[in-house]
C-alpha cells in the first residue's frame, strides 16, 4: 500500500475518474488488437519492462489547469499511437501547458507498441504533483513537461544502467564497441532514427539497438547517440548496458532482445487482412461510440435520479461531519509533523502516504491524495463509505477521512511491518517468513477476499491484489490494503464494465482485453500471489533479466514435469525437505495458484472454494493451461474447457473467519 516508490510500476492509491473516461476508446482499440492478433499473430515482444522513471523537482503551477491539460495530452498522444510508433501533443499555454512525447522503438509491432505505451501512460502520472517527468521502458519512451523539450538531446538527467548476468571476455567488449559504432552511424542516417546490429559467432554474440526521438534533427540525433555510446562503454565488459539519454536510447546485450524482422513474403496478404479487419472494426467502432454516448447520457441521468439525496456529495460530506469518520485537516497535519519528509512511507500514482501519531498516542497511516476533492468529491465520499462499511480482521481498517483542507485525506491504521513484498522478494528478510507464517498469510488473505466477494451487501472486487498491497501486522498476519481501485456491484449483476486499472502481471487476461470485471479477476491476481509466496520470485521482474518467462508460465512448466519443488524459495528449503508435510502443502499451494490463473475465467474457482482447497486435505482438480501458453483464444478455451470442468465454484459454505466483523451504517 505505501511502499510504492520506484520499486513498483504504479501503485495508485486512488483511481482518477477523469482518466477512466478517456480509456473507453483505448479499450475498443485493445479489442481491435486482439482480433488482429488472432488473424495475424505477432511474434514480437512489447518489452514493457520499466528501466527508469525520473520526475522533475518543480511542482505544478495551477492544479485546476494542470490536471485537465495533462489528461488531454495523454488522450491526444494515445490517439496518435494507435496508428504510429511516435507522437507528440500540446495542451494549454504558459506554466500550465503540457508538452508530451511518446515513442516506441523501431522493432516493435503496432500491437506491441500499444501495450508498451499503455504501461508508460499508467506509470508516468505517479510524478504528479511535479510538473514533468520521463519514463524509459525497454520498448518505448515517454516524457511530459510544461515547456517544449522536443529538440533537447542531453541533460544532467542522462544516465546509464549496467547489468552483469554472465562473465565476458575482452573479445566481447571489442564486439560491443564495433556493433555500437555501427548502430550509431546507421541510426543517425536512417529516416526513422532507428538501427539494430548483431554480431553472432560461436564464442561471442552481441545485440545492439539505437533509437533517437523523431523530433530531433539528424545532427542532434548523432550528437545524442555519440554521447550515449560513450556512456555505454563504461558498462564494459559487463554483459548488459542501457544508455538513457534525453534524446535517445541505446542498449547492448549478449542475449537477443530484438524483435524479429518482419518477413517480406506474405506482407501483402497481411496488409489485406489488416485492411479488412480495420474496415470492419472501424465501422463497428463508429456505431459503438454513438451507442455509448446515448447509453452514457441515459445512464447518467438515471443514476442521478436514483442517487439523488443519499449519494449527493454535500449530503455525504455533512454525514461525515456528523460521524466519527471525520478528521480535521489540522489534526492530521499536526500528527504528521506538517507532512515531514521523515514521516513519508511511500508514494503511489495518486497519493503519498505518511506515518502520523495522534494526540492520544495512536499511530496512523495517512494517505494524502494528489487530486483535491473538488475534482472528485462524490467518488471520494462513495469510496469512503464503501470502505467504512466493511470490517474484517484481514482488511486494513479505515479510521476516517478529511476533506476540509487543501487535499483529500484518508486515515488508516498503521502497520509497522509494512507490506509482504518487502519480505518475500528480499533474500535477507525472506528468512523471517518460514513456511508456517507464509501459509498463515495465504489463508488470511483468502479469508479477506472471501469476505469482500461473498459476505457483504454489495460484492466488492479489489482489482489490485498483489504482495505490495498485503500488509503485515506485528504478528505478521495479513491485511488487505489499498482500496483505491475497488469496485462494488449488486448480486444480480454478472459483471461490471469499467476502464482497465491495476498492475500488469496481476490482471486477468479477459479483464485486460475486454474490461469486463468479475470476482474472477481477483482470483487470478490471488493465484499469482500464491506462486510468488511459494517461489520468492516476482511475476513483474522489470529489474532483472535472468529469465524471460512469466512466473505463471514457469510454475505451469514445472507442474507438468512434476518438478515443482525446484522453484521453491531457497529460504524455505530447510522447512520443505522432501516428502515432508510442509512440502506437500507447498505443492498444493502451487496447484491452487495454477487453478486460480487458468486462462478461462469460468474454470477458476470462487474464493470460498479456493479457501476450502487450501484449508482442507482433499483431492484437487488438475488445472488447465494459464493464459498465453498456446495459440488458442480465451473464448475458445472457455467453451471447450467448460465441458470437462469440475465445478468448485458453487460452494455456499464459506469458512472465512468473520466472527469479529462489524458493519458501519452506509
Amino acid at each position: 500500500m505505501w511502499n510504492d516508490l520506484s520499486q513498483q510500476p504504479i501503485q495508485s492509491g486512488e483511481n482518477h475518474c477523469k482518466m477512466e473516461k478517456s480509456t473507453h476508446a483505448a479499450s475498443i482499440f485493445v479489442v481491435v488488437i486482439v482480433i488482429l492478433s488472432l488473424v495475424v499473430p505477432s511474434k514480437g515482444n512489447a518489452r514493457s519492462q520499466i528501466i527508469n522513471l525520473t520526475c522533475d523537482n518543480q511542482l505544478e503551477n495551477n492544479q485546476t489547469q494542470f490536471i485537465p491539460n495533462f489528461v488531454r495530452t495523454m488522450e491526444r498522444i494515445g490517439t496518435i499511437m494507435r496508428t504510429s510508433r511516435n507522437g507528440t501533443a500540446l495542451t494549454g499555454t504558459g506554466p500550465d501547458s503540457n508538452y508530451g512525447l511518446a515513442q516506441c522503438y523501431g522493432d516493435l509491432t503496432s500491437e506491441d507498441c500499444i501495450l508498451c505505451y499503455a504501461e508508460a501512460r499508467t506509470v508516468l502520472p505517479s510524478c504528479f504533483p511535479n510538473n514533468g517527468g520521463r519514463i524509459y521502458l525497454d520498448g518505448c519512451f515517454m516524457r511530459v513537461q510544461n515547456y517544449s523539450f522536443y529538440h533537447e538531446y542531453t541533460s544532467p538527467n542522462d544516465s546509464v544502467v549496467c547489468g552483469n548476468t554472465t562473465s565476458r571476455s575482452g573479445l566481447f567488449a571489442a564486439s560491443v564497441t564495433q556493433a555500437v559504432r555501427n548502430a550509431v552511424t546507421d541510426a543517425s542516417r536512417n529516416w526513422d532514427y532507428f538501427a539494430r546490429e548483431s554480431l553472432v559467432n560461436a564464442n561471442e554474440s552481441v545485440f545492439v539497438m539505437a533509437d533517437c526521438w523523431r523530433t530531433l534533427s539528424p545532427a542532434e540525433c548523432r550528437a545524442c547517440l555519440d554521447n550515449a555510446s560513450a556512456a555505454l562503454s563504461t558498462c564494459l565488459p559487463w554483459s548488459e548496458g542501457r544508455a538513457l539519454n534525453t534524446g535517445c536510447f541505446m542498449r547492448y546485450s549478449d542475449t537477443d532482445f530484438l524483435n524479429p524482422i518482419p518477413v517480406v513474403g506474405g506482407s501483402s496478404n497481411r496488409g489485406k487482412v489488416i485492411a479488412i479487419v480495420v474496415s470492419i472494426v472501424s465501422s463497428v467502432a463508429v456505431l459503438t461510440v454513438v451507442l455509448m454516448i446515448f447509453v452514457y447520457i441515459w445512464k447518467h441521468r438515471y443514476i442521478q435520479k436514483k442517487r439523488k439525496g443519499s449519494y449527493d456529495a454535500k449530503k455525504l460530506a455533512k454525514m461525515l461531519n456528523d460521524s466519527s469518520l471525520n478528521f480535521k485537516y489540522s489534526t492530521v497535519e499536526k500528527a504528521t509533523a506538517n507532512w515531514d519528509e521523515c514521516n513519508k512511507l511511500g508514494q503511489g500514482g495518486f497519493g503519498t502516504v505518511y506515518k502520523g501519531v495522534l494526540s492520544d498516542g495512536r499511530e496512523i497511516a495517512v494517505k494524502r491524495l494528489f487530486f483535491n476533492n473538488k475534482f472528485r468529491a462524490a467518488d471520494f465520499y462513495n469510496e469512503v463509505n464503501m470502505i467504512s462499511s466493511v470490517e474484517h480482521k484481514n482488511l486494513v481498517r479505515l479510521l476516517g477521512c478529511s476533506c476540509s483542507g487543501p487535499e483529500s485525506i484518508l486515515v488508516y491504521e498503521y502497520l509497522p511491518n509494512m507490506s509482504l513484498d518487502r519480505f518475500i522478494f528480499d533474500e535477507t528478510k525472506g528468512k523471517t517468513l518460514n513456511w508456517v507464517k507464509r501459509f498463515d498469510i495465504i489463508i488470511g488473505t483468502a479469508e479477506g477476499l472471501v469476505y469482500l466477494h461473498e459476505n457483504t451487501k454489495n460484492r466488492i472486487i479489489h482489482r489490485d491484489i498483489k504482495a505490495a498491497n498485503i500488509l503485515l501486522d506485528l504478528r505478521l498476519r495479513a491485511k488487505i490494503a489499498d482500496f483505491g481501485l475497488a469496485r462494488s456491484f449488486q448480486d444480480d449483476q454478472s459483471h461490471i464494465s469499467t476502464a482497465i486499472a491495476g498492475t500488469l502481471g496481476y490482471m486477468a487476461p479477459e479483464y485486460l482485453a475486454h474490461g469486463q470485471l468479475t470476482e474472477k479477476a481477483d482470483v487470478y491476481s490471488f493465484g499469482v500471489l500464491l506462486l510468488e509466496i511459494v517461489t520468492g520470485l516476482e511475476n513483474n521482474r522489470s529489474k532483472t533479466e535472468e529469465y524471460t518467462d512469466s512466473l505463471v508460465s514457469i510454475a505451469w512448466k514445472h507442474f507438468q514435469e512434476n518438478t515443482v519443488e525446484e522453484i521453491f524459495d531457497p529460504n524455505l528449503m530447510m522447512h520443505l525437505y522432501p516428502n515432508s508435510n510442509y512440502q506437500k502443502e507447498a505443492k498444493k499451494v502451487v496447484q491452487v495458484g495454477l487453478l486460480c490463473t487458468q486462462e478461462a475465467p469460468s474454470l477458476r474457482p470462487y474464493m470460498s472454494a479456493v479457501l476450502r482447497m487450501l484449508a482442507k486435505d482433499e483431492p484437487l482438480p488438475v488445472p488447465s493451461n494459464p493464459p498465453f501458453i498456446d495459440e488458442k483464444t480465451m473464448e475458445l478455451n472457455e467453451i471447450t474447457e467448460k465441458l470437462r470442468y469440475y465445478n468448485y465454484g458453487d460452494d455456499s459454505n464459506s469458512i472465512a473467519t468473520i466472527s469479529h466483523s462489524q458493519f458501519f451504517p452506509r
